[in-house]
């Protein structure tokens, strides 16, 4: 079994999928310019790219947790995630890689979060995207086929195909 690891947190990846680090500068080579998600996973009928943030990281400040837990909880993270969405999804598209549905997931390590309040973020996030186009009405050709925002435990409930844990555990 493959597994991709950013900081303490570690995915697995079942067999068949193909997933590669894509936030480092050997694989993305336009950090200068262009915001990366973590990683990019390929299966047989789709594309994720997910996105791991950590403010439970053991080695985390409480001081940096809460100021983190606070910026996400008020929608102060929604322009960042959108930006590395939308820069992954261009430099995918010119790649000639995007051949697939993708969607886009996104892990808050950080188990003081609600279903309610992972739900608000996936709804904004939504909206950032934006899934839909003017009018809600779907694009032609759409560029994201979902996204969700979860923390540990939701993503393991949701995707037990892909589990997530802690390196330190």
């Amino acid at each position: 079994m493959t597994s991709l690891a950013e900081g303490d947190l570690q995915i697995a990846l079942p067999a068949g999928a193909a997933g590669r680090k894509f936030d480092d500068g050997a694989t993305h080579g336009l950090s200068h310019c262009m915001k990366a998600v973590d990683f990019i996973v390929e299966l047989d009928e789709r594309i994720l790219f997910i996105e791991f943030k950590d403010p439970d990281h053991p080695a985390a400040q409480p001081r940096d947790r809460n100021t983190f837990l606070t910026k996400i909880l008020s929608g102060g993270l929604d322009s960042d995630l959108k930006t590395k969405y939308r820069d992954s999804f261009l430099y995918e598209w010119a790649s000639g890689r995007v051949t697939k549905p993708i969607y886009y997931l996104v892990l808050i390590g950080a188990s003081s979060l609600s279903e309610a309040e992972l739900l608000a973020r996936t709804d904004a996030l939504r909206r950032q995207l934006p899934a839909f186009g003017p009018g809600d009405k779907p694009w032609k050709k759409p560029f994201v086929a979902g996204c969700g925002v979860m923390n540990i435990e939701t993503w393991n409930e949701k995707l037990p195909q892909f589990p997530v844990s802690r390196l330190s555990a």
